[in-house]
């Protein structure tokens, strides 16, 4: 994901520097090349040789350190840097930064760098909502510097409110849309994922395997590409992608309603949710008690929303999935005609790595104008980007 990348890593003194331990980790594990630079208060909190330890390269703390005989430390790092993480960021940094202050090695080099530049800012609830921080904040935001803004909670002094240091993996999906080329801005995307749940009584409902896994990567990759994006979810156990808009629906019934209310404003609408084909003709009030040696429930055919999405006179970009045990080729294309789709995204649930509750998929991808390609077995975020890399290119085309 960030194979490749070298990211500059500052770390400011505060408590919350420990938890710059994990988002270290989640960068490396990522693939990105990270050097760390601390302010003397932060070793004051953690010692350098942890972060030199997973980093696998030298800390920075000093403005007077050659790293080498050519190299002119704070010069070195801010050329070679393709994104700096300030994380945690203080109220002094912040300030700091806002009036042009470099007496150090992390805002010298942050003066130097080219390189986009995203704060993570945790400090006391007073000092945050002080109107000197908000005034400096503002400042960097009109200048282009980035911010993963902090959270609510209990604070180290003590203190209820915001200021809390967002969580590590918060600040790194940030930096991954920091990195990720915005073709898709200006965009309105709806994706709809995960299974819907059709009530036979109380207790007891039809569904089916879905993890919405799938949905779910598209949303963010969607909204790290820069659109604007609405995630129409049945039930999960996935946490709600952070800068995407989430409906959460159960039925089939309830995810119709809410996708046809909201197609007229998108610009593409990718149907990634596994819907029921069939629900309960009669939901029970009570739970249906065992009776006999067999049951018969019967059951009415739900809405086809893709169809309905399809037979607008005025339609989004329509993307759809087929999910198939057999004749995958066949069933595809006879779904993308049928359904009047622009593209649609086939992959066999009967292989283990490519089916329902998996992180990995291979899909076999058919077009309105008879084309089509295929890719290997990839990760559903590797996915994701490949899929809406043909949404882009065919948006470009039109």
């Amino acid at each position: 994901m960030l194979k490749g990348k070298k990211i500059i890593l500052g770390i400011c003194g505060g408590i919350a520097a420990y938890k710059s331990v994990e988002l270290l980790r989640l960068l490396t594990k990522s693939g990105a090349d990270v050097h760390v630079i601390m302010t003397r208060a932060a070793r004051e909190f953690v010692a350098p040789l942890t972060f030199q330890t997973l980093s696998m390269n030298p800390v920075h703390t000093d403005l007077f350190n050659l790293i080498s005989e050519q190299e002119i430390g704070h010069i070195s790092l801010a050329d070679r840097a393709d994104l700096f993480v300030v994380a945690p960021a203080t109220a002094n940094i912040i300030g700091k930064v806002a009036a042009g202050i470099a007496d150090d090695m992390l805002t010298t080099t942050i003066m130097a760098t080219k390189a986009p530049v995203l704060f993570a800012p945790a400090m006391n609830v007073n000092m945050y909502t002080n109107p000197l921080y908000q005034e400096n904040e503002q400042k960097l935001r009109r200048l282009g510097y980035l911010f993963e803004a902090p959270v609510s909670g209990t604070l180290a002094c003590g203190w209820e409110g915001e200021g809390k240091l967002a969580s590590p993996e918060a600040i790194f999906e940030s930096a991954i849309s920091a990195l990720t080329e915005k073709k898709l801005a200006g965009r309105t995307i709806m994706v709809t994922a995960g299974p819907t749940r059709e009530e036979i009584d109380p207790v007891r409902y039809i569904s089916n395997h879905s993890s919405g896994k799938m949905g779910y990567a598209l949303a963010c990759e969607a909204r790290r590409r820069g659109a604007r994006v609405l995630l129409i979810s049945g039930p999960t156990a996935l946490p709600a992608p952070g800068g995407v808009s989430v409906v959460n629906v159960t039925s089939a019934i309830e995810m119709q309603s809410e996708v046809m209310a909201r197609a007229a404003e998108c610009d593409v609408v990718i149907k990634a949710a596994a819907v029921a084909d069939y629900r309960p003709l009669a939901r029970s009030g009570t739970k249906i008690k065992k009776k006999g040696e067999s049951s018969v429930i019967e059951l009415v055919k739900n809405p086809d929303i893709l169809a309905g999405l399809g037979s607008l006179e005025t339609r989004p970009f329509l993307v759809g999935f087929a999910a198939e045990t057999d004749a995958l080729a066949e069933n595809a294309a006879k779904k993308l005609k049928e359904k009047n789709l622009d593209m649609i995204v086939a992959n066999d649930v009967t292989q283990a790595d490519a089916g329902f509750n998996v992180d990995t998929n291979r899909a076999r991808f058919f077009f309105r104008d008879g084309s089509g390609s295929e890719s290997g077995l990839m990760s559903k975020n590797q996915l994701a980007g490949v899929i809406l890399d043909h949404v882009a290119a065919h948006l470009e085309s039109r």
